[in-house]
């Protein structure tokens, strides 16, 4: 196992929502993605979902029992949306993340609204 560098691990790719699996931690992908715009509403029954933010700023749009609210996270910023929170990444001026997932998580989740074109539905590619 050599390093890896996520400065060349993005540059390899342009596709947005579109995340890259970087390595493996235990039963856990880390995966790396470029994001702009809205991604889809959806919730993951089973596990929480780790983001960093490496460059420019998400925002996730949460819907909570006490109604919805959005976190705003700049460069460097960490978050983790609880299991079967619905939940709304977007990245209005473009981003640039890291998500730690269980290897075989739908980037759509259990549930989710309508995916539109822009978005993958994958359980994360392969880096090359």
């Amino acid at each position: 196992m050599d390093p890896i560098s996520l400065d060349k691990a993005l540059s390899s790719f342009t596709d947005l929502w579109s995340p890259r699996i970087v390595t493996s931690v235990n039963d856990y992908d880390v995966r790396v993605a470029k994001v702009e715009g809205e991604h889809v509403w959806h919730a993951h029954d089973h596990t929480d979902e780790f983001f960093l933010v490496v460059e420019g700023e998400l925002h996730i749009a949460l819907r909570e029992a006490a109604g919805e609210r959005t976190v705003v996270l700049p460069k460097g910023s960490v978050f983790t949306v609880p299991r079967g929170t619905e939940h709304r990444p977007a990245a209005p001026t473009g981003a640039s993340i890291l998500m730690f997932e269980p290897t075989g998580t739908l980037t759509v989740g259990d549930r989710h609204d309508e995916v539109p074109e822009h978005v993958d539905t994958t359980t994360g590619h392969a880096l090359h």
